[in-house]
């Protein structure tokens, strides 16, 4: 999966800024850590997590290396953009302990349950294009799940060179602009990656959207050369590792880091309450709290604000159904 921005010929380094312990991340260190298990060497330094692989995790080091670590079975499972502690052993590392994060981005696996894929993520980058057309339901699906997160949405319009004359997908981006949401608009012809890397800044970034839409091509603008786009997991691959990962984190460059999340096109929203899905529409807002009944489910009860709002026009009727879609998804889940 991915967006694949524009980026010309800027010349791409694998040395990241030094990372200190601060104050606030010791705080945030979860209380499992290990007490001298194994053969550690040291209690712990800090590192960044590049990729997953089954019970390992490539960790940069804050001097730019990257030691594949084990993980101690009373820890939760690193992901790709964890920060974690680490100590070297005598034929690797190990993880000892993992720094609280500030979000995570979950899918379900299989058999329907949760999954970490992604963690500490700013900005998530919707991707939608003319063709295939777009599914307003799944973009407004995205917008709950990155509010839940604490994440930022961006809505990207790619493909832009094949908006038709009588299409109104301009005007769905105009709609979500004037809900206050960040918008971009962009297509294949673009040839410089300088509107994404200023939208992205040195923030740390995944794309989200159905198939079909460009996100692949996206990442290769952003990421031209292919030798950086494979580099952890040939590294595993050359130790004769078993190389399944969920997600990767890439260094960007001019700044900011992209977490590559191939087949993440939707999440598990089961685990997100009603009270928060309606937080989750911006436009909402103003009026939750407002209905007649404390525990009013915007149906059929007298006096809804959101239904009030909705008959007046200050709620589009297509974002007032996929509230309701999502919301009986919940339901029949529980």
């Amino acid at each position: 999966m991915g967006l694949r921005a524009i980026t010309g010929c800027v010349a791409y380094t694998s040395t990241m800024t030094k990372r200190r312990l601060t104050d606030q991340q010791a705080k945030r260190i979860q209380a499992q850590r290990s007490h001298s298990e194994g053969d550690a060497i040291e209690e712990g330094k800090p590192g960044l997590v590049i990729a997953r692989f089954s019970k390992q995790a490539l960790v940069e080091t804050d001097n730019g290396e990257r030691i594949l670590c084990h993980l101690r079975a009373h820890l939760d499972a690193p992901v790709a953009g964890d920060e974690v502690l680490w100590a070297p052993t005598t034929d690797a590392g190990v993880i000892n302990a993992l720094i609280t994060r500030r979000n995570v981005l979950e899918r379900p696996d299989s058999q329907g349950r949760l999954r970490p894929v992604a963690a500490n993520i700013d900005l998530m980058l919707v991707v939608f294009a003319p063709e295939p057309a777009p599914q307003p339901a799944l973009l407004d699906r995205y917008l709950v799940a990155a509010e839940h997160m604490g994440t930022e949405p961006v809505l990207v319009l790619n493909k832009a060179d094949l908006i038709r004359a009588d299409s109104d997908i301009e005007n769905t981006l105009e709609h979500f602009g004037a809900l206050g949401y960040r918008t971009l608009t962009t297509h294949h012809e673009m040839t410089d990656a300088s509107d994404l890397l200023a939208l992205i800044s040195q923030h740390t970034l995944v794309l989200v959207g159905q198939s079909g839409v460009g996100k692949s091509s996206l990442i290769r603008r952003l990421l031209p050369d292919a030798s950086i786009r494979v580099g952890a997991l040939s590294e595993v691959a050359d130790k004769g590792r078993h190389t399944t990962t969920t997600a990767e984190l890439f260094h960007l460059p001019g700044g900011g880091r992209l977490i590559d999340s191939p087949g993440v096109r939707d999440f598990g929203l089961s685990h997100v309450t009603t009270e928060a899905v309606a937080e989750g529409f911006r436009e909402f807002r103003p009026y939750l709290g407002q209905c007649r009944f404390r525990d009013c489910q915007h149906g059929t009860e007298p006096n809804c604000a959101l239904r009030d709002a909705l008959e007046a026009g200050k709620i589009q009727p297509q974002r007032f159904e996929s509230y309701q879609q999502i919301v009986a998804a919940i339901r029949a889940d529980q």
